[in-house]
């Protein structure tokens, strides 16, 4: 019988593995509705079944292809413009397009996954082979396996299970973590009867008032409620709801509804703007569709509120938006912000939401039920209908760069999906990356250089801890006389102080005092943090933990000491230093829990907590007026890692710890210890001038040449065998010098040579670097040696690519 050529017969299906090619699958009659672009499938690969994205139908010939099983949703999860994205996305970063597309759609709507048939109506089925698949379904106790059916028939059995499917003889599903988890039910109350007139009205309800004005109630609002707001917000009780079914004009439905645990988080929407800011936002909103602007504004300058009116006029006129904030800044507070204008139409999708939460946050976008996008770096993605804005705030932070296959960055991201889809981005900084800021004849660069409060931003004073005097007692913690007077003034006057020490643990490392030997973790090039609670030795790169040592493991030695001062350590000194401060630590260990970020800062918000440390994550986003002190206790740990980066990051950390201080009435200022107060970055922070530390940095990497004048891509090698990566990093590299010189090309291989951290997770590392002034030749270079270059089929040593690095460790 032929195939009806109206309807697309064949697919090309991307699977989340590492291979380049789509699969090909026959598209059942059933599902040819559903089978579109775009579309979540499952599909027979070998002995299982995995989910895979639509990229394409076709009237093919399906003869000899496999079917596909289901397809799980109602619409496509990817519009066109995403797949598009998705296809660019594949070429520019040279990675498959199952990974990519993986990377796009939440977690838990990926994975392998079994089909289940339950059996429904015996007398629907249809044909010998059918009869006999419903009796083994039977005698299985009517529900069972694809497999296990076909293993038992010793037959294929998924053409005849998706026909006894139409027919209604059996219902088939995916087991859960194949799909994702399913969308959360509640009940609705849904009027059946339309009572027009008063006069009908008085005769059904006659003197039962609260029943009557329920039925008013759920009329006004549009003929339905759910159950729960009925009861708790409109105060009806579940008897006078029964009342209404019992007449006939109600019914309780089981209706699809968000996991949204910020459902009601809000704050009040945000003031009027000032001149400045109205500046900003005239200028904004006239940046033509698929361009972009540089938000360049001072902490403290209101470029939230820039960022909302904005939106506002967006989202009034039924066009969408997404805001995009690094993961440690995506608190409560901002969230509660955007929620403030937009309400229910806001989605929020993070690393601490459920699979549930996730999911169910992607399926309201696709369905148009949220228009509005809060999340952190992979909410770029976000399938978000017609979407006229993409903000990236605190665009310069290094997590908007992904670590995996596909190693993509969503700045760069969401300038290609704005230029796709007519959108316009806006990258907000009082820091912009050295990239955004060298872009800036390409785009346009709006400032708000004051503080909307008009207060000037607070002195920065930098202590040379070589000559300044340290506290008796302190210890390993660098703690100056003249930061400890400024902490006991500070609490003296009830205000609120925040310190910074981006190191977590309670010591950097354990060394024993006879022998000089450092415990090391078994499977990375770094020694092991000491952490006091619990009391272990523990590795920040792999988990590896152990317990303290008694004794050294090289010489016996009783005794060992710690070195160095992480964060751990910093609370145990402030607590003998401070007895009557009220203290609150914010870290990874502190905040490993499911909302444990928002707690700290609620408290720290009301004022319940007097001192607050920790790492980078308080150093971005948080405006609490009360801080008048911010401390700074080694701002030397970043400034010479082995990363052409260091030196920015630095900049950019002490100026955005520095914004949280002086925001309030009562002003504020900055000590920032270190030992080379010197330094053009330091010194430059100390100014509050971006501008001047921009230009010097810009200068620094012309010689040798690294972004933004050259782009790069990280070439490594791991394995674990030493001896295997040293050899297999030359033969990746002198194939790629030999390329370049063969085809003349104006680029250069840098390296080899080991990484700066030399082992992580049992993997030894070596990299390359390749530099290369034309981004479009590099982009060739790159695909060309991800699929050729020696090593890069599976073996005993791993090749990456990454291009458009953040970090060279």
């Amino acid at each position: 019988m032929a195939a009806n050529p109206t309807l697309p017969t064949t697919c090309s299906v991307a699977l989340p593995v590492p291979v380049d090619a789509p699969y090909s699958y026959s598209i059942p009659t059933g599902l040819a509705d559903r089978v579109t672009a775009g579309a979540r499938v499952v599909v027979p690969v070998r002995s299982r079944t995995m989910v895979g994205i639509v990229l394409a139908v076709e009237n093919g010939e399906p003869d000899g292809l496999k079917p596909v099983f289901l397809a799980p949703d109602a619409a496509p999860m990817l519009p066109p413009s995403l797949l598009s994205l998705a296809r660019w996305m594949s070429s520019y970063y040279a990675a498959p397009i199952g990974l990519t597309l993986k990377a796009m759609l939440p977690g838990a709507l990926w994975g392998s996954s079994r089909l289940v048939a339950t059996l429904r109506d015996i007398a629907a089925a249809t044909g010998v082979v059918g009869g006999t698949l419903v009796e083994a379904l039977e005698r299985a106790g009517g529900k069972a396996s694809a497999t296990a059916l076909a293993r038992r028939l010793k037959r294929p059995v998924w053409s005849v299970l998706q026909r006894l499917s139409r027919s209604g003889a059996v219902e088939l599903h995916v087991v859960a973590t194949s799909v994702g988890p399913a969308p959360g039910a509640e009940p609705v109350v849904r009027l059946t009867e339309t009572l027009g007139s008063l006069g009908q009205r008085d005769r059904m309800f006659g003197r039962a008032r609260r029943q009557r004005e329920a039925y008013d109630t759920l009329d006004a609002l549009g003929g339905e409620i759910t159950l729960r707001r009925m009861i708790s917000e409109l105060g009806f009780s579940r008897g006078t709801v029964r009342g209404l079914i019992d007449r006939g004009v109600a019914q309780i439905e089981e209706r699809e509804r968000l996991r949204d645990p910020f459902e009601n988080l809000s704050t009040a929407p945000p003031t009027q703007p000032t001149p400045e800011q109205a500046e900003a936002i005239r200028t904004i909103r006239d940046v033509p569709a698929g361009g972009a602007v540089v938000l360049f504004g001072v902490t403290g300058s209101g470029k939230t509120l820039v960022y909302l009116e904005v939106l506002r006029e967006e989202v009034e006129r039924g066009r969408g938006a997404i805001v995009l904030v690094p993961e440690i800044a995506l608190t409560p507070q901002t969230i509660a912000r955007v929620r403030g204008v937009f309400g229910d139409t806001v989605a929020v999708l993070h690393s601490g939401l459920s699979d549930g939460e996730r999911a169910d946050a992607w399926r309201a976008l696709v369905q148009g039920q949220r228009r509005v996008v809060v999340g952190a770096r992979s909410a770029v993605f976000a399938p978000v209908r017609d979407l006229a804005v993409i903000v990236i705030d605190e665009e310069h932070d290094g997590s908007y760069k992904h670590g995996e296959l596909p190693r993509y960055h969503a700045r760069t991201v969401a300038l290609r999906r704005a230029k796709l889809e007519g959108a316009r981005v806006i990258l907000g900084s009082a820091t912009p990356s050295m990239e955004t800021w060298a872009a800036r004849e390409r785009i346009a660069v709006v400032s708000l250089p004051h503080r909307v409060t008009q207060q000037p931003l607070p002195p920065v004073t930098l202590i040379d801890m070589r000559s300044e005097k340290q506290v008796r007692g302190s210890g390993p913690v660098p703690w100056s006389e003249v930061l400890d007077a400024a902490v006991h003034a500070a609490l003296t006057a009830k205000e609120q102080v925040i310190l910074l020490l981006n190191r977590r643990g309670f010591a950097h490392f354990l060394q024993c005092v006879s022998c000089g030997q450092v415990s090391e973790c078994p499977s990375c090039s770094i020694a092991l943090t000491v952490h006091r609670t619990p009391a272990r030795l523990r590795c920040h790169y792999c988990g590896f933990d152990r317990t303290v040592p008694d004794e050294c493991g090289q010489c016996g030695g009783q005794t060992h000491r710690g070195r160095g001062a992480g964060t751990q350590l910093l609370e145990r000194w402030l607590a003998e230093r401070f007895p009557d401060a009220r203290l609150a630590r914010m870290d990874a260990d502190t905040t490993a829990t499911k909302w444990s970020h928002q707690r700290i800062l609620d408290d720290f918000g009301r004022r319940e907590v007097d001192l607050l440390f920790g790492t980078q994550m308080i150093a971005k986003g948080l405006d609490f007026p009360g801080v008048t002190l911010v401390g700074v206790i080694d701002a030397d740990t970043s400034l010479y890692l082995p990363d052409f980066r260091a030196a920015e990051r630095t900049f950019q950390l002490v100026a955005q710890v520095a914004g949280r201080a002086g925001r309030g009435p009562a002003g504020g200022q900055v000590l920032v210890q270190t030992r080379v107060p010197t330094h053009y970055a330091l010194r430059a922070a100390a100014r509050h001038d971006f501008v001047g530390f921009a230009e010097r940095e810009l200068r620094e990497r012309e010689t040798p040449p690294y972004p933004p004048h050259r782009a790069l891509v990280n070439v490594g090698v791991s394995g674990t065998s030493e001896k295997q990566v040293a050899a297999a990093m030359g033969d990746v590299a002198d194939w790629l010098k030999a390329l370049i010189a063969e085809a003349d090309l104006a680029a250069e291989v840098v390296g080899p040579a080991p990484a700066p951290l030399a082992r992580i997770k049992g993997r030894w590392r070596w990299h390359a670097i390749v530099r290369c002034e034309d981004p479009r030749l590099l982009g060739r270079l790159l695909r060309y040696a991800s699929r050729r270059a020696p090593h890069t089929k599976r073996g005993s040593v791993r090749v990456t690519f990454d291009r458009d690095p953040v970090s060279l460790l």
